[in-house]
């Protein structure tokens, strides 16, 4: 998988891929190109074996501000809706991209975390944060709808209904406190543990069955659209092919020799 991207940082040891945003002088804001790299890159993602999860990093104490506003917001509102519906559709696709790149995704979030920000923050498997970390889904505020990149699909479901559309319609912050309490971060640590933290997490998830993770997250977004029947019946199946693999087999047989299993995602 490639590391040498030229509108974001990446950084790719050990099977995990370090990714954050650029201009920490601005809270990282996303620009057109940013935005198209990072879905191109997490679209790659899904055929890269050397990378097994993903951290989301901050970058000088802030995660994300959203679009930038003199790069994105200003040159949208002089966009024709043709113009405009191929940039949504775009920033959709990064979206997509991230839930269907096969690897686990952990958001490290500290500071700012707004707007397509707290998308990608949303999109990932897993957060961590930081109690000065800020998240706030504020297209409200803009003067847009709640619904960007797919918000008023997933963040009800992470958080509930009712504690999403409070977000969405008012576009106020989310206190790391309250992300913790309402199931949005796994874990809040202090600034200087965060990124300790957040590969510690990547590195367990790394030595496990990768193959089987891969499964897991593809079933995690798939079963959204199933019934309860359909869900069980797909599990059933995406796990009969998991039982074929090696690492099953390594399982067993290190289960039986005492042993710590050694995974090696086939």
């Amino acid at each position: 998988m490639r590391s040498d991207v030229t509108h974001f940082n990446c950084e790719i040891e050990s099977g995990i891929a370090t990714v954050s945003l650029g201009r920490p002088e601005r809270k990282n804001p996303l620009t057109f190109d940013s935005y198209a790299e990072l879905r191109g890159w997490f679209r790659d993602l899904q055929y890269a074996d050397d990378v097994k999860a993903v951290v989301f990093a901050p970058n000088g104490g802030n995660f994300s501000s959203g679009g930038d506003v003199h790069d994105i917001i200003g040159p949208l509102t002089k966009m024709n809706m043709k113009e405009l519906l191929a940039f949504t559709r775009m920033t959709g696709d990064l979206v997509k991209a991230m839930v269907n790149c096969g690897k686990p995704i952990i958001a490290a979030v500290d500071g700012v975390c707004a707007g397509a920000g707290a998308i990608v923050s949303m999109a990932s498997d897993l957060r961590i944060a930081t109690p000065e970390a800020r998240t706030a889904f504020l297209f409200n505020r803009v003067g847009l709808a709640g619904c960007d990149m797919g918000a008023c699909a997933i963040l009800p479901r992470i958080i509930g209904q009712g504690r999403a559309a409070e977000l969405l319609y008012l576009g106020r912050s989310m206190s790391a406190e309250e992300g913790q309490a309402w199931g949005y971060f796994n874990k809040v640590v202090p600034a200087d543990d965060l990124m300790e933290a957040a590969q510690s997490l990547a590195h367990r998830i790394a030595d496990g069955p990768n193959f089987a993770n891969m499964m897991t997250k593809t079933m995690l977004a798939q079963e959204w659209s199933m019934s309860i029947e359909q869900a069980i019946e797909a599990e059933a199946q995406a796990q009969a092919i998991c039982m074929q693999g090696q690492d099953f087999h390594r399982a067993y047989h290190a289960f039986v020799a005492k042993e710590k299993p050694v995974f090696e995602g086939d």
